[in-house]
């Protein structure tokens, strides 16, 4: 059975110390979509136990699979082994997922053995993926000829207007829309808040499928993000990086 690794952040607490960390449907929905087919592990650059954002379990204490998931013996177990980042062995996976929330801009985008561990499985042609505010954990992440995996190629995640529009532009180090462009990534997004958009591109400068999901249940379009990474593994595509925006979600 292929593996993919769940990635998660290690903070707890955006630049104004507000609380922060994990969103948990971004963990949940894709978990239950991907668990009947793969083996999942989790890790964090801190290993086991990463912070989930307390503001995410209470917005969504009627969502079954987010309650559920917090619930889960074999999730709480898999919480607890959560690997240190930095003793990761890429061969051990087919694939890569990293959750949202705020988290990832605070630590796994500058974490040098993230940035290692997604150049060697982006260069070993495994597949990738992010959601929301996942793809800051590849600022770092880096092709065989050192260029960022961004560069040329049309990407999204949460945008600039979307940060203003929550109130977090002060609290994160970076805009994930603008540090995208400024490695060279051609940044799109959705034409509204709560208009989802997934993209899933290959080695080149052209997005190999492209798809909006406009007028979707926020739930489906993680599931379709999910699908995807899914998908990819299965049909043994190379160098995929799969990112899902999920407009007006995370950190709302």
């Amino acid at each position: 059975m292929p593996s993919i690794l769940f990635v998660y952040t290690s903070t707890n607490r955006t630049l104004s110390g507000n609380p922060t960390g994990w969103y948990l449907p971004e963990a949940a929905h894709p978990y239950w979509v991907l668990q009947p087919h793969f083996n999942i592990e989790f890790a964090a650059p801190d290993g086991p136990n990463p912070p989930v954002d307390t503001n995410s379990v209470k917005q969504f204490t009627e969502d079954v699979e987010s309650v559920n998931f917090l619930k889960d013996g074999k999730v709480k177990e898999k919480f607890e082994k959560a690997k240190e980042i930095a003793k990761v062995n890429p061969a051990d996976y087919d694939a890569i997922f990293y959750v949202g929330g705020h988290g990832p801009v605070l630590d796994l985008a500058f974490d040098k053995n993230n940035a290692a561990l997604a150049s060697q499985m982006y260069q070993a042609g495994k597949i990738i993926s992010a959601v929301c505010h996942g793809p800051a954990a590849l600022v770092g992440a880096a092709d065989a000829s050192g260029k960022s995996i961004f560069a040329g190629k049309r990407i999204t995640g949460f945008s600039n207007a979307e940060e203003e529009a929550v109130g977090k532009v002060q609290e994160v180090p970076f805009l994930l829309e603008t540090k995208i462009q400024e490695l060279g990534g051609k940044f799109e997004k959705a034409p509204s808040r709560g208009s989802p958009m997934s993209w899933s591109m290959g080695n080149s400068s052209q997005a190999r499928i492209r798809r909006r999901l406009a007028g979707l249940p926020r739930k489906f379009s993680k599931h379709c993000a999910s699908e995807r990474q899914r998908q990819s593994v299965r049909q043994g595509q190379k160098n995929s990086v799969v990112v899902l925006f999920q407009s007006g979600l995370c950190g709302a």
